[in-house]
């Protein structure tokens, strides 16, 4: 039933678990308004810009692609404001949006969610204990990733399994305390050599985090949208936990990735 929101032909659909290929602000104008229980959103940083990181112990060129080229202050957030604009005409009124980013393009985001008016409910840093090291020597190490976690309308309940954040087993983190709620710190740890078997998204998730933030904030059943979907880190999260999954993306090789990965698991 819910392929039949999008007019497109799906790339890929395999039950509960379906990938369209373009642009994910078109796509999800074609789809049915408050529809969608929850949507993780990891967009663009806007960080490529010739620089330079460590990858596997080596120096290794920033530049993931044109996709995350940055355009300039405006430009950047002008798309910033039109994706999060198109993702709350479809999300439910109860319904949560999870926005991943760096300090490149967060702050863009945060502003842009809080101008369309969705209430922010929490700010997550998710700290990497394997973070790469810095280069220049010159900054600190960048060890963390800002999550905004926010429900499209203030006076609406929002789901959130707090007994399963505070009582289940959470042994990827080195933070989380047996039986202690779960803090807004996230000590989770970079993808897995195996969650990169079939190759790899240069901004992949781990699937740990992905796993958290579904069974947070989603039901079995529910709804799960990706507009920037890559990988599909969180379509596996999703499907793992029996909920719906729509992905979008404009590259059709991180798509492909995408189904090898979900075959995979499926089998």
């Amino acid at each position: 039933m819910y392929t039949k929101m999008i007019q497109n032909k799906p790339y890929f659909k395999h039950k509960d678990f379906a990938l369209y290929l373009g642009d994910s602000i078109g796509l999800m104008g074609q789809m049915e308004p408050e529809s969608v229980d929850m949507i993780f959103a990891d967009p663009p940083y806007n960080l490529s810009n010739g620089g330079f990181t460590v990858h596997a112990g080596r120096r290794a060129k920033v530049d993931k692609g044109d996709w995350d080229k940055s355009k300039g202050f405006k430009d950047d957030y002008d798309f910033h404001y039109a994706w999060l604009e198109a993702c709350h005409r479809v999300l439910k009124p109860e319904g949560t949006l999870w926005v991943s980013g760096t300090y490149h393009s967060i702050y863009q985001c945060g502003h842009a969610i809080q101008a369309l008016g969705y209430h922010i409910l929490n700010d997550i840093a998710w700290f990497k204990p394997n973070a790469s090291p810095n280069l220049s020597c010159r900054y600190f190490t960048a060890s963390h990733e800002s999550l905004i976690w926010a429900r499209k309308e203030k006076k609406a309940k929002h789901h959130f399994d707090y007994r399963t954040m505070k009582e289940g087993e959470w042994p990827e983190d080195s933070i989380k305390r047996p039986m202690k709620q779960m803090r807004s710190v996230w000590a989770i740890g970079t993808p897995k050599p195996e969650e990169k078997k079939f190759g790899k998204h240069p901004t992949q998730k781990p699937l740990a985090l992905l796993n958290r933030v579904v069974l947070a904030s989603t039901k079995r059943g529910d709804l799960v949208l990706d507009p920037f979907t890559g990988s599909s880190t969180t379509g596996i999260a999703a499907t793992q936990s029996q909920r719906t999954f729509i992905g979008l993306d404009t590259e059709g090789k991180y798509l492909d990735l995408s189904i090898m990965r979900i075959k995979d698991i499926l089998q």
